[in-house]
């Protein structure tokens, strides 16, 4: 599904998981076991979800990893997208019959 403009991993993380629980950026990044400074990060859009974050948020917030990947995939492939005319490739096409009839 596309989405118009996602927002990044971070903001979801503040607006639906920090904020309702009421949790500061350096108690929620004491739990999940990594500095404040990485949560910060991310919150602020500076870095992305990795797969080892990734497994943190799910076990601090729910949701599968798999979600919070394709949280971050969807809004990084979004901002690739608006750049999409600068992207020169030379396309391949294979003719043989797996391709033609698939």
């Amino acid at each position: 599904m596309n989405m118009h403009n996602p927002a990044h991993p971070g903001e979801i993380i503040r607006e639906f998981c920090l904020i309702p629980l009421d949790l500061s950026i350096t108690s929620a990044a004491r739990a999940m076991k990594i500095s404040r400074k990485t949560l910060s990060s991310i919150l602020n859009g500076r870095s992305g979800v990795s797969p080892e974050m990734s497994i943190r948020l799910s076990l601090a917030f729910g949701g599968s990893p798999e979600s919070w990947l394709t949280l971050q995939m969807q809004y990084d492939l979004w901002h690739a997208k608006q750049n999409l005319k600068k992207i020169k490739v030379r396309r391949f096409i294979q003719q043989n019959e797996f391709f033609l009839e698939h």
